[in-house]
C-alpha cells in the first residue's frame, strides 16, 4: 500500500510518519502531483495559519489537485479546516470540498483549546472499535460548526464538529498521531478504507 503525506510546509509531518510506521506501514512525503494521485491513501496534515497554508498550496497547484483525488484522503487539524469552503482565520478561501465555513471560538473561551477532550456521536467506519466519549488530543482556535457531513463531535463551550466525511474525504480536528491508542486505531481504520471507484 502506498501512503503519501502531502508535504506543503505546513504539517506536523514527522510525528504522523512515525505513527504510521508504528502501525507497520511506510509513508512517503511528497508534493508531486503524480505521486499523490497514484497513492492508495493520502494524508493532508496541517499546523499553522490558514491563509499562509492556502498560499503554499496555491503556489504548488495542490489546491487544484486535492479536491480531484479519488482515493481515501484524511485531513488532520488545519488540513481538515482547509478542506472547507472558507475560514474566518485570515478570511481565507479553502478548497471547498465541504460546504461549510470554519469559525473562531467565542471570546469567552480560552483559545487555543489545547489538550485532551472527548469525541462522541461517532458515525463512521473511521471510528470502528472506538468508544463513545473517547479522549483525543486537540490544539485549535477555530472550529467547524455542526453540519450535514459531521461524523463526530466534541464539546468546548459549544458542541462542534471534530470529524467530517464526504465521499472519499475525511477530516479530523484532533491529532490522531498524538492521541495514544485511540488515535492509532483511527489511523489504522483509515488505512483500511476501500478506494472509491
Amino acid at each position: 500500500m502506498k501512503i503519501v503525506i502531502i508535504d506543503y510546509g505546513a504539517g506536523n509531518i514527522q510525528s504522523i510518519k512515525f505513527a504510521i510506521k508504528r502501525l507497520g506501514y511506510e509513508a512517503v512525503l511528497s508534493k508531486d502531483a503524480g505521486e499523490i494521485s497514484n497513492a492508495d491513501k493520502v494524508i493532508f496534515p496541517g499546523v499553522g495559519e490558514a491563509g499562509s497554508a492556502m498560499k503554499m498550496l496555491r503556489s504548488t497547484g495542490l489546491d487544484k489537485l486535492i479536491p480531484t483525488l479519488k482515493q481515501p484522503v484524511l485531513g488532520i487539524c488545519l488540513g481538515m479546516q482547509l478542506m472547507c469552503k472558507s475560514s474566518e482565520e485570515g478570511n481565507t478561501q479553502g478548497l471547498g470540498i465541504f460546504d461549510v465555513k470554519v469559525v473562531k471560538f467565542n471570546d469567552e473561551l480560552k483559545v487555543p483549546q489545547i489538550g485532551w477532550n472527548q469525541i462522541f456521536n461517532l458515525e463512521s467506519q473511521l471510528f470502528e472499535g472506538i468508544n463513545e466519549n473517547e479522549y483525543v488530543y486537540l490544539v485549535h482556535s477555530y472550529y467547524v460548526p455542526d453540519c450535514e457531513e459531521t461524523i463526530a463531535k466534541t464539546e468546548y463551550g459549544i458542541e462542534y464538529t471534530s470529524a467530517i466525511k464526504k465521499d472519499n474525504f475525511y477530516g479530523v480536528q484532533f491529532h490522531p498521531e498524538k492521541s495514544s491508542d485511540a488515535g492509532a486505531k483511527i489511523l489504522e481504520n483509515f488505512l483500511k478504507l476501500e478506494m472509491r471507484s
